[in-house]
């Protein structure tokens, strides 16, 4: 199996299996109104199979680190429909990943307390408005609030397809809100959304079923990263626990899995053989140092291990015309560390393309 080689995804024909991975860049308003400028480094990169957005939050309590975009208001959905209306006349494919922050938040970011399944303190920083701050007690919702955040889910999905998204993927990775609810150390509650296995996976089960019902379950992806402490996460035993989660949701016919690949090869290999659909893989093996290669080496692995598509982060952040440049073997732009959070234009939209020009 080839990169450049087409693949089915639901309702749409990706040209290649190379797809952009999810990245928070900072460049929305302070309203959470996408700007010109993302919709401009989106298109940039409409060679991709399919673009994953930066993740989105479903409300503004839901919001994590500043300027960051959202898709709760009409201005945040007509802020988006001017990048997609770019990427789909630059021949491209979007979906918008909607992500719940949760725990991993702060009242400088957005004035609220951030809410979590449990009262449970993350322990590390978090930036904010105001530099690095430790990270405050979130409040532990309700079960009524619960069913309300799965509401929110649902809406923000009709909202992405209002925007012209070809559909979401849902963020229940990196120690967001849906990873906290299937966690076993942020995760303490008694009552159906906690303690047992079953319970902990309630959540994200409900969410997924609510936001598939809405738009389809052709348009709607997962994200997972198994055993990774991310954000002061825990899961326990984490076969079982992905096991289970995907047990419940392989009869949905979802779009996709993107699972970031666990250290632990058991692991990976469990959630393969747990996952009857379209597997995408982000290695992410190299963090924080990106591979010279781009990621070519560990993607082309992962294909011969069964993986169906692959997500580049940096790759793509710093090469529009990724593809390209792995079709022709070509060098790679280095990344600007100083673009990568916030700013202007510099490290965002002025990476060279083949050929020496701007893209």
């Amino acid at each position: 199996m080839s990169l450049f080689e087409p693949v089915r995804h639901g309702r749409l024909t990706l040209p290649n299996r190379m797809v952009m991975a999810p990245m928070t860049r900072s460049r929305a308003d302070e309203d959470g109104v996408p700007t010109p400028s993302m919709a401009t480094y989106y298109a940039q990169r409409a060679s991709a199979g399919l673009i994953l957005t930066e993740g989105t939050q479903p409300s503004l309590q839901g919001q994590g680190y500043p300027m960051t975009p959202g898709i709760h208001t009409d201005q945040q959905v007509a802020g988006w429909r001017a990048v997609t209306d770019a990427v789909h006349a630059a021949g491209g494919r979007i979906l918008l990943q909607l992500q719940h922050s949760g725990r991993v938040s702060h009242p400088g970011v957005h004035g609220l307390t951030p809410v979590a399944p449990s009262a449970v303190r993350a322990d590390g920083q978090i930036f904010t408005p105001e530099g690095p701050k430790d990270y405050v007690e979130p409040r532990a919702l309700t079960t009524a609030e619960v069913e309300d955040i799965v509401t929110e889910f649902r809406r923000a999905a009709e909202r992405a397809v209002e925007a012209g998204f070809d559909g979401v993927e849902l963020h229940g990775a990196m120690g967001y809100l849906l990873h906290q609810f299937l966690s076993d150390n942020a995760n303490l509650r008694t009552d159906i959304y906690g303690g047992s296995l079953r319970n902990r996976i309630r959540f994200a089960v409900e969410v997924v079923e609510a936001v598939a019902g809405a738009i389809g379950a052709d348009r709607v992806g997962l994200r997972i990263s198994p055993a990774k402490a991310l954000n002061d996460i825990t899961e326990g035993d984490s076969a079982a626990l992905y096991t289970a989660l995907l047990g419940e949701l392989a009869p949905l016919g979802l779009a996709h899995l993107h699972m970031v690949a666990a250290e632990d090869e058991d692991v990976n290999d469990k959630i393969r053989a747990a996952w009857p659909g379209l597997l995408m893989v982000n290695p992410l093996n190299s963090f924080p140092v990106p591979p010279e290669d781009g990621g070519r080496e560990n993607a082309e692995q992962w294909l011969r291990r069964g993986a169906d598509l692959i997500s580049f982060g940096r790759g793509f952040l710093a090469n529009p015309d990724l593809v390209a440049r792995f079709r022709a073997d070509a060098p790679l732009n280095a990344l600007v560390p100083e673009g990568l959070y916030g700013g202007g234009d510099g490290g965002y939209i002025d990476y060279p393309v083949l050929g020496g020009s701007t893209a």
